[in-house]
């Protein structure tokens, strides 16, 4: 239990901690690739992602592809800086904070995004505007 509430600790110092304002850019960036992807995908009539992630076994391997595209340099960063953090902050390294603070900051909000992005925009019918208005 002690390892747990020491984990739980280091992870909530990061908040505080120096290079704390990653916390904020790194989500953002990968909240604005989340948004021009279910933009991409209303336009291209695709369904959200996780829905199809979920429901078509058969694209999971180009799904998985197109959101490494994305994020993953943004999900590299934040495994640069996290690394960093612990060195300088901690005196240490822990590769599953490390991994976990890299998903939460890269991955987890651009799943969370882009298909409600999808949704909305495919509801507005902003999706179908662009799409008219590409040339043929």
């Amino acid at each position: 239990m002690d390892a747990l509430s020491r984990a739980v600790e280091e992870l909530l110092g990061r908040a505080s901690g120096p290079m704390h304002l990653r916390l904020i850019l790194q989500p953002s960036m990968a909240t604005f690739l989340a948004i021009r992807a279910g933009m991409r995908d209303a336009r291209s009539g695709q369904s959200p992602l996780l829905w199809t992630f979920l429901t078509a076994p058969g694209e999971r391997k180009q799904l998985a592809k197109t959101v490494w595209k994305d994020v993953g340099k943004i999900f590299v960063i934040a495994l640069l800086l996290d690394t960093i953090y612990q060195i300088v902050a901690l005196h240490q390294f822990r590769i599953l904070q490390t991994l976990l603070v890299a998903v939460a900051l890269a991955i987890l909000p651009y799943l969370l995004i882009r298909g409600p992005v999808t949704r909305i925009a495919r509801a507005s019918g902003r999706g179908k505007q662009v799409a008219s208005a590409k040339p043929e």
